[in-house]
């Protein structure tokens, strides 16, 4: 079976490449994982090098299989791996994926990284693949994260109730958002002027 995202593939940004997962950026970034507070709405504590290493085996693991597809954001300027984010539940068949698993090293939330992660993934996505539906979940408590997906034109589809179990065998529900391929002219255009904005008001990128 050919897998629908080829492996290698990057996509370069201006601030940002996405660049394929592979071993050789494991220990760079355990060294990054082990602040909690990244890990807060995770299912899993990325913190434990044991846990962390793990959920990046079977990520390789999923990419063979055509179910996932795993990057690491590289970050240009400052010469480092600053965190990852993935393709998943990838559905060649009827075009459609999801954006999840975006982790970021504290230092860069806030800054212009994210939305360029987004931007690339979505062209990507629209453009490339031309898929027909992107979603993405994240922590129906995930405040933060929810207001990001909402700003840059996600459509909130409802609460998946008892969506996941946790590692301490609690259940988190799913907030549900997406963006399908009619919406994705419009969207494109927000998420450029959002990064933009951010870009000429000099935050830290």
């Amino acid at each position: 079976m050919i897998n629908w995202i080829p492996y290698p593939t990057t996509l370069a940004g201006l601030t940002v490449d996405l660049i394929s997962l592979d071993k050789s950026h494991f220990t760079e970034l355990q060294l990054l994982s082990t602040d909690k507070k990244i890990w807060q709405h995770y299912i899993y504590d990325g913190s434990n090098p044991e846990t962390f290493y793990a959920t990046l085996e079977a990520a390789l693991v999923e990419r063979e299989a055509g179910n996932q597809f795993p990057f690491v954001i590289f970050h240009k300027a400052d010469n480092r791996l600053i965190g990852g984010t993935r393709f998943m539940d990838i559905q060649p068949k009827h075009k459609k994926l999801e954006i999840g698993s975006t982790w970021l090293y504290p230092e860069y939330w806030g800054s212009v990284v994210n939305l360029e992660c987004k931007l690339l993934l979505l062209t990507y996505c629209f453009e490339t693949l031309s898929a027909r539906r992107v979603q993405l979940k994240t922590d129906e408590n995930n405040v933060r994260s929810r207001k990001a997906i909402e700003k840059i034109g996600g459509q909130f589809e409802g609460i998946l109730r008892n969506d996941m179990v946790r590692d301490n065998n609690t259940r988190r529900n799913s907030a549900l958002y997406s963006i399908i391929a009619e919406e994705w002219s419009e969207r494109k255009k927000v998420l450029m002027t959002l990064l933009q904005d951010k870009t000429t008001a000099g935050r830290r990128v």
